[in-house]
């Protein structure tokens, strides 16, 4: 019990990170003073990177380092990151630093900005390797000490992360420092690290040896059958990459009130997050589950095409095209189909992947299963999640990082963007997403129909 809770610990401490990193397009723009787009490239390469990771520390875990020695590596490149994030906000050193204590743009100096990259390169590496190893290493616990604790944290530790994230949402925006904001969330995840570094005469963990057996099945993963699927976790890596970023930045100055409460924008991260699951157990009626992620996928980039359409048109019609920092009249809610969209296309395409490591009875599956065996059985010792989770994850990361490389080509042929968002046609680049997403739907049908069913991996779970 004592173990799963201290382990568990981990996953709770990081929901305070994850709104932390949430707010982070509006501490680039506003306090740093960057372009939105700018601003958005960063946090979309820092995404990338974490995401792009899990692949190579589901293979040092596999060789050599095993999960607990992950989890050390981590949880103490997680609380350091945070804490070098905290001390780049200009108060924490404009002593030391000679630089002045507010949050302007002028106070940021080259000390600051090297504490902020280095702070999100060394969270980015934390939360690979807890996404990689802290419900494998759960398992891992012996049944008397975890088994049944286990399984009731998963009852009852559902219902905490509920709690702490609708703590969060609720509880942080109105925390206005940002010294704060970044602060609390440094002092629950070292909480969290002590805890579990504490922990140690409480852990089963041992390692014997690499396993080459799934080492070469990880290393079969990136097959010729296997790259229509790719490229369907590429594409979908880019329009995810929106959602964090684009999709704050249009929620930012909407109006957000419901009766006389002002909504925290980090509400919207939750409701995404409850109404997108509904949308995807709904959508996976009768299989195709990668068909339907890849229309929903389309479909929200043709709403959130829409929705900045009338978002623009609302902001010339008040005059408010050189008054960035003044709020829209329209309401934020409007903004709520595409990140429900958005969440819904995304756990989609998870759950095809987490369906190949259960039985099925499609033709297709069975061929799949025969055809390349243990890559998607378990990926190591005690690990339930199957190693083309992690690896679709880094595929898509991949994505995250390309995307930046797609707005910076766009801004160079087009007009569409511009230093702010009043004045750029996000809605045009939507419209490009949708049509790039849309183009890969059909080419993933084409290489299914002609190439039949071993070409092609998550048609029907």
């Amino acid at each position: 019990m004592k173990s799963a809770v201290r382990i568990s610990a981990l996953q709770w401490a990081d929901i305070l990170v994850l709104y932390a990193m949430f707010e982070m397009q509006d501490y680039l723009t506003q306090v740093w003073g960057l372009s939105y787009t700018h601003a958005a490239g960063i946090l979309n390469v820092w995404n990338g990177i974490s995401l792009l990771l899990q692949p190579l520390f589901l293979y040092a875990v596999c060789t050599f380092l095993g999960n607990f020695r992950m989890l050390v590596l981590s949880s103490s490149s997680y609380t350091l990151g945070i804490w070098l994030v905290f001390m780049s906000a200009p108060p924490v050193l404009a002593k030391s630093t000679g630089t002045c204590n507010q949050y302007k743009q002028e106070c940021i100096g080259n000390t600051q900005k090297a504490l902020l990259y280095t702070g999100m390169a060394l969270i980015a590496v934390g939360v690979a390797g807890n996404n990689v190893s802290v419900e494998s290493f759960l398992k891992e616990q012996p049944e008397k000490s975890g088994g049944v604790a286990i399984g009731w944290l998963r009852v009852s530790g559902g219902g905490t992360v509920a709690i702490v994230g609708l703590a969060g949402a609720i509880a942080l925006p109105h925390i206005k420092p940002w010294t704060y904001r970044f602060g609390i969330p440094a002092v629950c995840t070292t909480i969290a690290g002590i805890s579990f570094l504490t922990g140690l005469c409480c852990f089963q963990f041992e390692f014997n040896g690499p396993n080459e057996g799934r080492i070469e099945n990880m290393e079969r993963i990136f097959s010729c059958p296997m790259i229509p699927m790719w490229l369907t976790f590429f594409v979908c890596g880019i329009i995810t990459s929106t959602g964090n970023t684009y999709f704050v930045e249009q929620a930012k100055h909407l109006d957000r009130h419901l009766g006389s409460w002002e909504v925290p924008t980090q509400v919207l991260l939750l409701a995404q997050t409850w109404l997108g699951k509904l949308v995807a157990w709904l959508a996976s009626y009768k299989g195709h589950w990668v068909v339907k992620a890849k229309m929903l996928g389309v479909i929200c980039c043709i709403v959130a095409a829409g929705m900045e359409r009338q978002r623009l048109g609302v902001v010339k019609s008040n005059w408010l095209l050189d008054k960035p920092e003044e709020d829209v009249p329209m309401s934020v809610y409007w903004l709520l189909f595409q990140f429900v969209l958005l969440e819904g296309s995304e756990t989609l395409l998870e759950n095809s992947v987490e369906g190949f490591d259960e039985e099925g009875t499609s033709d297709d599956l069975k061929e799949l299963k025969r055809r390349f065996g243990e890559i998607f059985s378990k990926g190591v010792s005690g690990q339930e999640r199957g190693c083309m989770e992690i690896f679709s994850k880094g595929v898509s990361g991949l994505g995250f990082m390309c995307g930046v490389l797609l707005v910076f080509v766009v801004g160079k042929l087009t007009s569409w963007f511009h230093f702010t968002l009043n004045r750029s046609h996000l809605d045009r680049y939507y419209w490009l997403l949708a049509v790039l997403s849309a183009a890969t739907l059909v080419l993933y049908a084409v290489v299914r129909y002609y190439v039949g069913p071993q070409a092609t991996v998550t048609s029907s779970v």
